[in-house]
Formats: structure tokens, C-alpha cells, sequence
């Protein structure tokens, strides 16, 4: 089983909760995809980071990071993952405001001006989050060369549609839900 296979098995598995939930939006669903389940476990988060730079392969960056939660243990799984390999990249946090104290600042990290960066999430469905962090970069002076996610739940257009290319590793009927 190859690393792709492999982590498809443990978000099954882990991700992929059954029952009756209310969603965001008042509805309610028989499933919920909690990838953090995954991401922040021990055996899965290193293939998160493989199989993620292994689907970005054709982006040139140099530094990766999204909007603070989902994308934390994202970035941070690639940014192991490269160092393994013998090709660093740096890991960054976009915060949803920039804090009132201290540095004062929205992305945490290294700095991200006049880099190439790749902004990520776990899962998306409506791409707000990820473009609130595209946003942010932008306006901290980076350069967003895609945006890459590990489940698409359908903002692939949204994101498309802001001229930047789309990476989503598996897509919502692969999970069995």
C-alpha cells in the first residue's frame, strides 16, 4: 500500500465519524469529516506531510501555512516531511486578527514577504478560509502560488475562480460518506 492508499485507509477510519449532526449551515448530516483526528495523529500526520508535498510537487514554494486550526498540523506535517527528505520549507500560521499585543502581528513564523508560499487546510467546502488566508498573505507581501487541501468538499471553484491553482488530494465520495 502506498502512502496515498495508506492515509485514505486511516481517514476512513479515524476521519470519518458517523451519526447525526448539525452542520454550520442548520442542516444536519449522518456523517462529519474531522480531519484533525488525522492530522494531529502520531502514525497518519507523516503521511499527511508525504503525501501533500508529493501532490505538490509541480508548485515551486518555499514556506506553507493557512488560517489557524485546520491548516496548523497541515503545515507542519510538509514542513517535517521536507526536512526528512533533505528539502526544508518553512511552516507558518495565519491568525484570524492580528493580535493586540506583543509583535502585533497576523502571520506567525517567518516572515513570508517576497516568498513563494502555498496556503493550506485540511478540508474545504466553501474555500472562505483559505482565501481569508490567501488574503492576509497577499497583504503581508507573499507570493500565493496555490492552495493545496487533503479532502475538497467543494471549493474548488471559489478557489479556481480567484485565478490560483487547486490541489486537493482526495475528494469527498473517496471517503465512503
Amino acid at each position: 500500500m502506498d502512502d496515498r492508499e495508506e492515509l485514505l485507509a486511516g481517514i476512513k477510519a479515524k476521519g470519518v465519524v458517523h451519526g447525526d449532526f448539525q452542520l454550520s449551515s442548520g442542516a444536519h448530516a449522518t456523517s462529519y469529516v474531522d480531519l484533525r483526528r488525522v492530522t494531529l495523529d502520531g502514525r497518519l500526520a507523516p503521511l499527511v506531510g508525504r503525501v501533500l508535498l508529493n501532490a505538490t510537487a509541480d508548485l515551486s514554494y518555499d514556506a506553507v501555512g493557512g488560517l489557524t486550526l485546520g491548516a496548523d498540523p497541515v503545515a507542519t506535517a510538509m514542513m517535517h516531511a521536507a526536512a526528512s527528505r533533505g528539502t526544508p520549507i518553512d511552516a507558518f500560521v495565519v491568525r484570524k486578527s492580528e493580535k493586540a499585543h506583543g509583535l502585533q502581528r497576523r502571520i506567525e513564523g517567518p516572515d513570508v514577504q517576497g516568498r513563494r508560499v502555498l496556503a493550506l487546510e485540511d478540508t474545504s467546502t466553501t474555500g472562505n478560509s483559505v482565501l481569508t488566508a490567501v488574503d492576509a498573505l497577499e497583504e503581508a507581501g507573499a507570493e500565493v502560488v496555490g492552495v493545496a487541501v487533503l479532502v475538497d468538499r467543494g471549493a474548488r471553484q471559489k478557489v479556481v475562480e480567484r485565478g490560483l491553482p487547486y490541489v486537493a488530494v482526495y475528494e469527498l465520495d473517496e471517503l465512503g460518506t
